[in-house]
Parts: structure tokens; sequence; C-alpha cells
């Protein structure tokens, strides 16, 4: 936890040292900048799943390695 910490401190700093911006526009980047990794874990994700039934064969071949994977491994 305290790594965490470290890092988001700094990046608070860093933000707040080279955002070339108003201070109250710094504080608010400052203090959101966690939110971006976030963001996009869930961006992938969710084109990962939409990509299953936008595109068929992908699907297809998602499910025949997880069936593949859960055979072989029983």
């Amino acid at each position: 936890m305290t790594v965490a910490w470290l890092v988001y401190v700094a990046g608070v700093l860093l933000a707040l040292w080279r955002t070339d911006a108003l201070w109250s526009t710094r504080i608010v980047l400052a203090l959101l900048w966690p939110i971006g990794p976030a963001a996009f874990v869930v961006t992938v994700s969710l084109l990962l799943v939409v990509s299953l039934f936008v595109f068929p064969i992908f699907g297809a071949l998602v499910a025949a390695g997880l069936l593949g994977w859960l055979w072989l491994g029983s």
C-alpha cells in the first residue's frame, strides 16, 4: 500500500508541476489521474466482450479454446 501511495503522490506532484493549465485544472487533474488506467482496463475489457458477439469467428475461437482448456485441464 505504501508503494501505491508513493506512486499516487508522485503523479499528483508531477501533474501540479508539469501541466500547462490553470491551477484549478491542475488540482483536478492531479486528484483524478489514477482513473486513467482503470478506464483503459474497462474499455479494453468491454471491447473484448463485444467482439465475441460482433465477430462470431473470434467468439468461436475463444469458445473452442476455453472448452479445450477445460477438457485438457480436468
